[in-house]
């Protein structure tokens, strides 16, 4: 078994007296580690260090002995591991094996902690803050795909907020959250059937809006096909959209975007502090 970037970077650190450059070199050699063969799978483990985050497991399909072997992969190189689309016996085997695991049966997530996310058996994600992005609903059979973008935030680390059943059919139910809206970096919203309330919300706000159409409606609906037309057409211009029931990665676009925007405003605070 290969390495963990924490065990490689307390060796770097005895002869590597500059934390800058123990980083740097930490990097290069996790860019090494690509991968890991095993049999029905080659896990990308380098791909955190290329693309800020681990690899993510689409569950749906796999055999759950498999999704094991590949989260204990990325477990032994520190990463958390993020599993979508589980079914409750995937997880069932996925929790046996693991001592500090997280299911959302809602969301149809699992994610397994690491040691630095743990203390005494305590989850340790974000603590208490302002909501860098908030997940906003039309109606309650947006609750799965809405909870799964919440879930890919928490495993982020971005902070969230979760807005319920604020669709145009009753409009005045948003107002009262229009304060908090404005406030964020990035606004994930779920809807089905025409899926108006994306471009509302749309024109409502600064931010980006990434659209997250779900597949709930009558026969016109057309599986969610009419709310992806709708929301790919609305006129409001800070709006974008995802796939149908991806609410995979409109969390995960939404939190790239809050992780940027953090980002942004600490090398603002870091050069206002340097120039006064």
């Amino acid at each position: 078994m290969l390495p963990g970037p924490e065990q490689i970077r307390s060796v770097l650190s005895s002869f590597l007296a500059d934390s800058s450059q123990c980083e740097a070199a930490l990097s290069g050699l996790m860019q090494l580690i690509e991968s890991e063969t095993i049999d029905g799978a080659d896990v990308d483990i380098g791909r955190a260090s290329r693309c800020g985050f681990p690899e993510v497991i689409f569950g749906e399909g796999k055999p759950p002995e498999l999704i094991v072997e590949i989260l204990k992969r990325q477990h032994a190189a520190g990463q958390r591991g993020f599993v979508t689309r589980v079914s409750q016996n995937q997880a069932d085997l996925i929790a046996a094996e693991f001592s500090d695991v997280r299911h959302n049966p809602i969301a149809r997530t699992v994610v397994v902690l690491t040691a630095a996310d743990t203390h005494d058996g305590a989850a340790k994600f974000v603590p208490d803050a302002a909501p860098k992005v908030a997940v906003v609903t039309a109606g309650s059979c947006d609750t799965a795909v809405a909870q799964e973008a919440v879930e890919t935030l928490r495993w982020m680390n971005v902070t969230s907020t979760l807005i319920e059943d604020v669709g145009v059919a009753g409009p005045q139910r948003l107002q009262k959250h229009v304060s908090v809206l404005q406030k964020v970096s990035a606004i994930v919203c779920v809807a089905g059937m025409e899926a108006a309330l994306a471009p509302v919300v749309g024109g409502l706000v600064k931010c980006p809006v990434i659209g997250v159409p779900t597949s709930v409606g009558y026969g016109a609906s057309f599986g969610g096909i009419t709310a992806m037309f709708s929301m790919l057409t609305c006129c409001a211009s800070n709006v974008v959209t995802v796939n149908i029931d991806a609410g995979f990665r409109g969390g995960y676009v939404a939190g790239m975007i809050a992780i940027g925007a953090v980002r942004q405003e600490n090398a603002d605070v870091s050069e206002a502090t340097g120039n006064g």
